[in-house]
């Protein structure tokens, strides 16, 4: 019942300091992955030689990761904003960031890279998908954290209750009170502790603030399971339990499973404010059908003209 009795208070800043949680997630999630790749470098299990890893991850993050799901973001989710104010793309620091957006991304420049160098892309693929959803994981913590991207409302045991849903409209389509609504907007509340802390001050305190939230499941901690530190668990294993695994397997198996995690744990997490459904999909949900796609391309072409890694003779000589 631990859930079901917590406000969540959280605030996206690091000990009050101006870092957030998320940009740490960024970091932390580029540094993990390196370790990956280097991991699997130096066992040859790598397209990538161990002392290329670190300028490959540099230009990844930067040019497919961050690119990519920025200009993800607007276009899928914010495209009417993108229209009418393109600069919009720019302004980062207001945040919107796709994760559908970020593989594409990554999965471009990773083409790009694979041409340049003349190495496999698909080699490229089998490295890189096995420690990127540990960005994901730290992503969704950070989702958590800045109490964003909640679960539906539901009855069950494992429920909160998120103060930032009084920033969403969604709220006020759940039965919430416009005024409510209207009122946390002008006072410009965005996270949790500031609204908990307008609540205190002479608003009704938390009693009155949990009465008027729906409890909802902590859909971020699903998905940073799901999509992230699970599909990064099995990945590796596969890849060190079968090291001769041709060329692109591993990236297909990765769009595979990313696509299946999403559009389960979608049904318990509420759909991006004023997203409509389509084909009775949330958008999130449909975006991740395509990569059913572009993973069977990848499985196929591993089948048919996938070579085989290295392998740690090769490592040791290089």
């Amino acid at each position: 019942m631990f859930f079901a009795t917590y406000l969540h208070d959280l605030s996206p800043f690091i000990f009050h300091t101006p870092l957030r949680w998320y940009g740490l997630a960024y970091v932390l999630g580029f540094y993990l992955t390196y370790r990956v790749m280097y991991f699997l470098a130096q066992r040859g299990l790598s397209e990538i030689k161990a002392d290329a890893v670190a300028d490959f991850i540099t230009m990844v993050s930067v040019f497919g990761l961050v690119l990519g799901g920025r200009v993800g973001y607007m276009l899928l989710y914010n495209f009417d904003t993108f229209i009418h104010a393109p600069w919009t793309l720019l302004m980062v620091w207001q945040g919107g960031m796709a994760s559908h957006g970020g593989i594409a991304g990554v999965t471009l420049f990773c083409g790009w890279y694979a041409w340049k160098h003349k190495i496999s892309w698909a080699g490229i693929g089998d490295s890189i998908v096995c420690g990127a959803p540990l960005g994901i994981f730290l992503g969704r913590i950070a989702n958590f954290i800045n109490g964003e991207l909640f679960g539906r409302v539901t009855t069950s045991q494992w429920a909160m209750k998120f103060p930032t849903e009084l920033t969403h409209e969604d709220f006020i389509e759940q039965g919430g009170s416009k005024e409510l609504f209207y009122e946390i907007q002008r006072q410009q509340l965005q996270h949790s502790p500031d609204i908990i802390a307008y609540f205190e001050d002479g608003h009704g305190g938390r009693a009155a603030l949990e009465q008027v939230l729906h409890p909802r499941y902590p859909s971020q901690l699903y998905e940073a399971l799901g999509e992230g530190l699970f599909l990064s668990a099995i990945l590796i294993f596969i890849r060190l339990r079968f090291p001769r695994l041709r060329q692109g397997i591993i990236t297909g198996l990765f769009f595979f499973l990313y696509a299946i995690a999403r559009i389960a744990l979608e049904f318990v997490r509420e759909p991006d404010s004023g997203s409509a459904m389509i084909m009775g999909l949330t958008k999130g949900q449909f975006f991740s059908t395509f990569m059913f796609v572009v993973g069977g391309l990848f499985i196929a072409y591993g089948l048919k003209w996938g070579k085989s890694p290295p392998g740690p003779a090769a490592a040791a000589q290089s």
